[in-house]
């Protein structure tokens, strides 16, 4: 009889040999990749200043996640003097359960791209809850059309060439929609336009926050985000506490070597939100809730990250901007895709399987697909040594009696 570990092992490799054979696998990651290291060259050679940043970016990620309990406390402080309302959840269920409550059921909500989204599965368990949920971007909409899952943490349907795109609209319009991207581009705004102003919430992610200010930063290009956290009357953010740094000044040093290292000289959007919208224009008087969301709602969340800052080792998996340069890099990504992968991808995927979205056992297949080339390392602006982690990830593995 098949062990669990022994059937998880064979599922992932029946989908890494599908997608190996999948040419529209192949011809997506073929265009992205090249645009990807074009857009990077050129990004670091117009802002050389960024490398440097980098390294200074390190040493805030490395004092950060020391203090990640203090910075957390100070943050919720600072977002609560600005009216906003903040949470805590040690666990998935914890903060599902909060989501749940502060969102209800029979609500529209309107979702920003968040990887920590992802981990905990929120759009489903909304929508298990009775609400409609959309996502917004643009990558994430079609995956929520496929019934499919992001295949990079930038840009989530990059496995789908705009062939397949038209495919999926023209079922789900109801129409003829061309493989044009603009076309395309133009069919999803049109349908978004209306649920943005009729949702009840807008729900993010965030990309770092300053626990001096309480400002959470996000960096987009579509201008959704910017839309779901201004426009509807409730926003809701889910920010994993790794994500906070001391001082607004250092939380856009990590802003700027995010995007830079995601292949952007400057991303369309930096989106600074501290609290729910407010107006003094009345005799001085604040009164919140005036063009934007009358509420601001921040859910931090640990789900495993303080286990993984008390590892010397794994500590720096915490480091990881999400920029997901090294997913480009990666030799076996290049071939598979997300397939090398589980809510998180990749060899540094890997690591935050096995301590936040999965456990051991499902890390277990990603730890021996990972070459440990060290190719992530060359690319990771803040130097994360993946092959290092894989090989004591392998050794737990072998300690608690699994075998590959």
């Amino acid at each position: 009889m098949s062990t669990p570990l022994e059937v998880i092992f064979k599922n992932y490799t029946a989908e890494l040999n599908k997608a190996a054979s999948d040419d529209n696998i192949q011809l997506a990651l073929f265009r992205a990749v090249k645009s990807y290291r074009d857009n990077t060259r050129s990004a670091l050679e117009r802002f050389p200043h960024t490398v440097q940043l980098a390294e200074e970016v390190l040493e805030i990620k490395k004092e950060s996640i020391k203090r990640m309990d203090e910075l957390v406390a100070q943050a919720r402080e600072s977002i609560e003097a600005n009216n906003g309302k903040t949470y805590f959840a040690k666990t998935r269920d914890d903060a599902l359960k909060l989501a749940s409550d502060i969102i209800g059921t029979g609500k529209i909500v309107v979702k920003g791209k968040s990887i920590l989204g992802e981990e905990l599965e929120v759009r489903e368990h909304l929508i298990e809850k009775g609400n409609e949920v959309w996502e917004s971007d643009l990558g994430e909409f079609i995956l929520q059309l496929r019934h499919d899952r992001p295949m990079h943490i930038v840009s989530p349907s990059i496995h789908v060439p705009r062939e397949q795109v038209a495919k999926v609209f023209t079922e789900f319009f109801g129409r003829p929609i061309e493989p044009d991207i603009a076309k395309e581009v133009a069919a999803v705004k049109e349908f978004l336009r209306n649920k943005y102003f009729t949702a009840d919430f807008g729900m993010s992610g965030a990309n770092v926050v300053a626990a001096d200010t309480g400002a959470i930063v996000i960096i987009e290009n579509e201008g959704n985000v910017r839309i779901c956290t201004g426009v509807p009357p409730v926003h809701v953010a889910l920010v994993g506490i790794e994500k906070v740094v001391p001082t607004f000044q250092e939380a856009m040093k990590v802003a700027e070597v995010t995007w830079r290292y995601a292949n952007y000289t400057v991303p369309g959007y930096i989106n600074i939100i501290s609290g729910p919208s407010k107006t003094g224009d009345i005799e001085k008087v604040t009164t919140y809730g005036a063009h934007g969301p009358g509420e601001f709602h921040v859910i931090f969340v640990d789900n495993g990250r303080t286990k993984m800052a008390q590892e010397d080792l794994f500590r720096q998996g915490l480091y990881c901007l999400r920029c997901g340069g090294c997913m480009y890099e990666c030799p076996v990504f290049q071939q598979v895709a997300g397939y090398f992968g589980y809510r998180y991808l990749g060899g540094i995927g890997a690591i935050w399987t096995a301590f936040v979205a999965g456990g051991l056992e499902n890390a277990a297949p990603l730890v021996y697909t990972c070459l440990r080339c060290g190719r992530c390392v060359e690319r990771c602006p803040v130097g994360i040594d993946v092959p290092s982690m894989i090989i004591e990830l392998r050794r737990k593995i072998v300690a608690v009696g699994y075998s590959a």
